[in-house]
């Protein structure tokens, strides 16, 4: 028991199961159903207010809808359209707060609007519609929105199609990495003393005179079950909101509809975008083309999904799709499927309105509370997280204060950096990176090297350079490079990562973004990892054929691929 507390607060994959055997021994205030953004939005909430608090997450976290969104915290200006102003308003004005607390992971982008004839925007249309989405969104002044010419906006995006261009407007967004923004969440939820396990299934509530008072749980790995107690069970299942709601026997009224989104990646010398662009395809939906780390990503797709939840994949017509509306918007490229360096698939899920499109369904949350007592989290976007964060913790408040008489008070979270995000704010974040930059070169990495350390990691940077200094001579001995070593390291010993996909996929966004630096690094990461964490020759080779899978996965279409999960499948087994 001693070793468990020790532990308590070391958020690494070889204490999973201290972890989940520790969560046996408690009964926590709320266990929170749900690892993704939203799940480590409420944890966060719930334990800086005094909560006792436990996650359970069936995949990695992140691995649903909060690693594969279009990577932007973003007000949701086309929702203006669909007289969602309350929500405009609100994830408008959050977008600046997401940014403060985590500079590190949240970088304001300039977007370009352009204004074609016979598109979804006018001249007037536009001009009103920024002016209204940086008054309801609380715009600085230095970041509200400019009206460009025609010639002014061909000079800020040469690739533009010209043919029918009658300028444009500019306004600010914010990229972000969704899964390093969760992760650092996460951690600071587990810094604060919630308790918090990935691979870690429900596969049955428990009740008590008809009240929910707990989960079974099965750790993926091990398939070991344990037994986990709380007063309150959240379920921010995303996707899988539903299939909670139908164990719980809630299912009923108002329920989920999935709308699948993918985007293309392309390298920078294939796409070369100067400025992130916002654009109305030739059937009148919108789409985002944003350059990002020498690369070029463009999406979303927005379709009515009722496939495999776990896996989403791309179509042939996904990819066409996007396809065709580079090529309507960008036309001088002439990119081709062969050009694609990887892409990803993601699900939305959205609460369903009937007779409404997917791409008009609205994107606003809803909370509902079953017979049982199941508070069950829906719909709802990455940028408004934080929100949907402090709305289910003040009903958890209210449900205690009036059931005990405790009242743990209001939110805690609106001006609290996440992990990584102790830099000093937005304003000093330069100057913070230029002094990291310089401690970094004098342990031995490059200027570039200690440059994208610093800026993924932000605060947390000091724990990787503390690896540096005491293992440079067990990188080498790995064959690896310095700056993915402790990197590995990190994630292993800070982020739970459990197996490579995870390092590669959402500590790190590799697969998504340098997908070469991941085919170059991948066995001897994989063999690193297998050391760390005592794998087995067999459960090697399992890591080994899901990081294959998914590398397969992020640069083919699904009527091209039939065979390789049921590969994967005999394998394994």
């Amino acid at each position: 028991m001693e070793a468990i507390k020790m532990n308590k607060l070391n958020f690494a994959s070889f204490n999973r199961s201290l972890i989940l055997e520790k969560m046996t021994e408690e009964t926590y205030d709320v266990l929170v159903i749900g690892g993704g953004i939203t799940g480590s939005g409420i944890a966060l909430d719930a334990a800086t207010r005094g909560l006792k608090t436990a996650v359970v997450e069936m995949q990695d976290f992140a691995a649903g809808t909060s690693s594969r969104s279009t990577k932007l915290v973003h007000g949701g200006l086309r929702y203006l359209k669909q007289l969602e102003v309350k929500m405009v308003a609100e994830v408008g004005k959050e977008r600046a707060v997401v940014y403060e607390n985590g500079p590190h992971v949240t970088t304001p982008e300039w977007m370009l609007l352009p204004i074609q004839q016979g598109g979804t925007f006018g001249k007037f249309s536009t001009s009103l519609g920024l002016r209204v989405y940086d008054f309801l969104a609380n715009v600085k002044r230095s970041e509200r929105r400019k009206m460009l010419n025609a010639q002014e906006t061909l000079a800020r995006e040469p690739l533009l199609n010209s043919k029918g261009l009658k300028g444009g407007g500019v306004y600010v967004e914010y990229r972000t990495d969704d899964a390093r923004l969760t992760i650092e969440v996460m951690k600071e939820a587990v810094k604060r003393g919630a308790e918090a396990v990935n691979y870690a299934k429900v596969e049955e509530l428990l009740y008590e005179d008809g009240k929910v008072v707990g989960a079974k749980v099965v750790d993926q790995l091990t398939k070991k079950t344990y037994t986990i107690r709380a007063k309150k069970i959240v379920n921010a299942a995303g996707p899988w909101v539903d299939t909670l709601r139908e164990m719980d026997g809630s299912k009923k009224g108002k329920h989920l509809q999935h709308t699948k989104g993918i985007h293309l990646v392309f390298d920078q010398k294939k796409f070369p975008l100067k400025q992130a662009i916002y654009f109305d395809t030739q059937d009148k939906r919108m789409i985002f083309a944003i350059p990002r780390d020498g690369k070029t990503y463009v999406g979303t797709t927005d379709t009515v999904y009722k496939e495999d939840m776990v896996h989403p994949r791309m179509t042939k017509e996904d990819k066409t799709y996007v396809l065709e509306a580079i090529s309507y918007m960008f036309p001088s490229l002439k990119l081709k499927e062969s050009d694609i360096e990887s892409s990803w698939t993601g699900l939305r899920p959205l609460i369903h309105e009937e007779g409404k499109s997917a791409s008009e369904i609205s994107r606003k949350d809803e909370v509902w509370i079953s017979d049982s007592g199941l508070i069950t989290i829906a719909g709802g976007k990455l940028t408004g997280y934080r929100k949907m964060a402090e709305m289910v913790v003040d009903l958890i408040n209210k449900q205690f204060e009036k059931e005990t008489g405790k009242n743990y008070g209001r939110s805690k979270t609106k001006h609290m950096p996440i992990s990584g995000g102790d830099v000093g704010g937005s304003t000093n974040f330069p100057s913070y990176m230029k002094e990291k930059v310089n401690e970094g070169m004098k342990l031995g990495f490059t200027e570039e090297e200690a440059t994208k350390l610093s800026a993924m990691y932000g605060s947390n940077v000091d724990k990787l350079y503390a690896i540096a200094k005491t293992d440079a001579a067990q990188a080498k001995k790995a064959g690896l490079p310095l700056d993915v070593y402790v990197r590995v390291l990190y994630a292993i010993r800070e982020e739970m990562t459990t197996t490579p996909s995870d390092f590669f996929i959402r500590r790190t966004g590799a697969l998504f973004f340098d997908i070469a630096w991941v085919e170059n690094w991948k066995t001897k990461v994989l063999e690193l990892m297998g050391k760390e964490l005592v794998w087995s020759r067999e459960q090697k080779e399992q890591h080994r054929i899901f990081l294959e899978r998914h590398l397969h996965d992020a640069v083919r279409a699904v009527d091209e691929e039939q065979g390789f999960d049921q590969k994967v499948s005999n394998k394994i087994s």
